[in-house]
C-alpha cells in the first residue's frame, strides 16, 4: 500500500470512496480536494467491458477537448515542399524531413506530437524503436499521418487527444487542469465519454462502460455515476 501524506488524507476525507458522484459535483469535489501548489492535471480512467486481448474489440481513437487539456503541445511535423510551408502556417512547432530525423536519432526529444506526411513514413518508420517506445510515432488511425497536416497542427494545438485500451481494459486521458472551470472540465469529459461511446466495437457484450473515475494528478479518485452516459 503506497503512504499518502497529511494533505492527501485530509482531501480524501472530502470523498466517500463508496459511493459515486454525479460528474457535477465529482468535479467540484477533485478541485477541493486538490492540495498541490502546482497547477494540476485532471485525469480521467474508464474501464470498458471489453476483452483487451482481442483485437476485434480494441479501443483506441482521438477526441478533441472543446476546453483543450491546458498543455500546450509542441508538434513536430515530418514533411517536405509545400506541406513543410503548411505545416509551418498552421503553428508547428518543429518542420522537417531528414534533417528532423537525424536530430532524434542523436537523442533530441523536445516536442509532444509527431505528424508525417504518408510520403514521409519509409524514412519516419526508421525511427519506429526511437519514437514507437516513447508513444510518439505517427499513425494513421491518430489522423497523425496525413496529408492534410494543416488540420492535424489545429486540431492538435486546440486540445486533441488519444485515447488507448490498455492491457487493463482502461482508458486514462487528461480532461484539462484544477485551473480549469467546473463547466469546461465537464464538458471535456462529456466529450471524450461521447468519444468512447461511438468506438464501441461491435464485439463487445453486455455493460460498456463499468467505471468511471476522475482525480487530480497528486488527489484522490472520484468514482463518477456512469448510467447517464450509457
Amino acid at each position: 500500500m503506497a503512504k499518502h501524506g497529511k494533505k492527501y488524507l485530509e482531501a480524501a476525507k472530502l470523498i466517500d470512496s463508496e459511493a459515486t458522484y454525479e460528474s457535477a459535483e465529482a468535479v467540484e469535489l477533485v478541485k477541493k480536494a486538490s492540495t498541490a501548489k502546482f497547477d494540476e492535471t485532471v485525469e480521467v480512467a474508464v474501464r470498458l467491458g471489453v476483452d483487451p486481448r482481442k483485437q476485434d474489440q480494441a479501443v483506441r481513437g482521438v477526441v478533441v477537448l472543446p476546453h483543450g487539456t491546458g498543455k500546450t503541445q509542441r508538434v513536430l511535423v515530418f514533411a517536405k515542399g509545400e506541406k513543410a510551408k503548411e505545416a509551418e502556417a498552421a503553428g508547428a512547432d518543429f518542420v522537417g524531413d531528414q534533417d528532423m530525423i537525424n536530430k532524434i536519432q542523436q537523442g533530441w526529444f523536445e516536442f509532444d506530437v509527431c505528424v508525417a506526411t504518408p510520403d514521409m513514413m519509409s524514412e519516419v518508420g526508421k525511427l519506429g524503436r526511437l519514437l514507437g517506445g516513447k508513444g510518439l510515432m505517427p499513425n494513421p488511425k491518430a489522423g497523425t499521418v496525413t496529408f492534410d497536416v494543416t488540420k492535424a497542427v489545429q486540431e492538435i494545438k486546440a486540445g486533441k487527444i488519444e485515447y488507448r485500451l490498455d492491457k487493463a481494459g482502461q482508458i486514462h486521458a487528461p480532461i484539462g487542469k484544477v485551473s480549469f472551470t467546473a463547466d469546461q472540465l465537464n464538458e471535456n469529459l462529456k466529450s471524450l465519454i461521447d468519444a468512447l461511446n461511438r468506438a464501441k466495437p461491435a464485439a463487445a457484450k453486455g455493460v460498456y462502460l463499468k467505471n468511471i473515475a476522475i482525480s487530480s494528478t497528486m488527489g484522490p479518485s472520484v468514482r463518477v455515476n456512469t448510467a447517464v452516459y450509457r
